[in-house]
């Protein structure tokens, strides 16, 4: 029962984050980028260029442009995932809807550039911290991740690269290359909210239900985990480590398996990077 009220408020505590970030998120792009023609990456930059042209609300782009992606996060990626995704974008239409009346606060395209990346950085770092995600291109990404040997962070980059480009043919190049400078700025900010879109993390855990734990990694996350012999240095113990590298958007759902599994169980996290050909996990089907 305990543990039932404890995960409650888990999700609880994540969805007024993502709430939080989705607030911030409206605020950068209605009030700061799209009063002055300055786009976002992903799905959200195809959305505003697609309202522009048909002069139809921007949160319904928002909405529908996704939809395909919460269906295919759902069955590939999980459904805590896909439906935090759902929450966040399904907010983030009302929130724009609701600021598209208010002017813009500034018209100086630099300031409105700088201050929109950060205030949008700090709001999508929130989301994906939490466990959420705004841009249907990063949930293909993370899918395709499992199958090539691109990382996350560099799929996304291609999905964005194309486009930026095309904001120069529809707001004029001016407009895209603050736009460039928007989405670096916001970049910036996310890596320092979340540590890394697509950063690694090598992860110890010391648990005496290590062969649970291994099983349920292999199951759930796709990872490959490694077998250590340990033995403590107080009582000389032996014990088992189990050794694992996984992104930084697999950590949230790796602590809560281990947690799940044994609370007791210690858990160091650490950054790492991977040399030589890129590790991959396997499909999960």
């Amino acid at each position: 029962m305990l543990k039932k009220h404890i995960d409650t408020y888990y999700y609880i505590v994540r969805l007024f984050f993502i709430l939080l970030g989705v607030v911030l998120a409206s605020v950068g792009l209605e009030i700061f980028l799209i009063p002055n023609d300055i786009i976002d990456g992903g799905v959200v930059g195809i959305s505003i260029m697609t309202s522009y042209l048909t002069n139809l609300p921007l949160g319904l782009f928002t909405f529908l442009l996704n939809v395909p992606f919460f269906i295919l996060g759902y069955k590939q990626i999980g459904k805590t995932f896909a439906f935090l995704s759902a929450f966040s974008v399904v907010a983030l239409s009302i929130g724009v809807s609701i600021l598209k009346p208010i002017p813009g606060i500034t018209h100086d395209i630099l300031l409105a550039s700088v201050f929109g990346g950060v205030i949008l950085g700090i709001g999508v770092g929130l989301i994906i911290r939490n466990g959420g995600s705004l841009d249907g291109t990063e949930m293909v990404a993370i899918i395709l991740d499992k199958r090539i040997s691109f990382s996350i962070g560099e799929i996304v980059m291609f999905f964005n690269v194309f486009i930026l480009t095309s904001a120069g043919f529809i707001f004029g190049w001016d407009r895209a290359m603050y736009s460039l400078i928007t989405y670096f700025i916001e970049f910036k900010v996310i890596d320092i909210i979340v540590e890394g879109v697509d950063e690694s993390k090598s992860v110890m855990i010391i648990s005496d239900k290590h062969k649970d734990i291994l099983s349920a990694i292999n199951a759930r996350l796709g990872r490959g985990v490694t077998i250590l012999d340990g033995r403590g240095g107080y009582r000389g113990v032996q014990t088992n480590v189990l050794y694992t590298v996984v992104s930084r958007l697999e950590v949230s759902k790796l602590k809560r398996i281990v947690h799940d599994l044994d609370e007791k169980a210690l858990v160091t996290i650490g950054n790492v990077e991977v040399a030589g050909k890129k590790y991959k996990k396997r499909a999960i089907h």
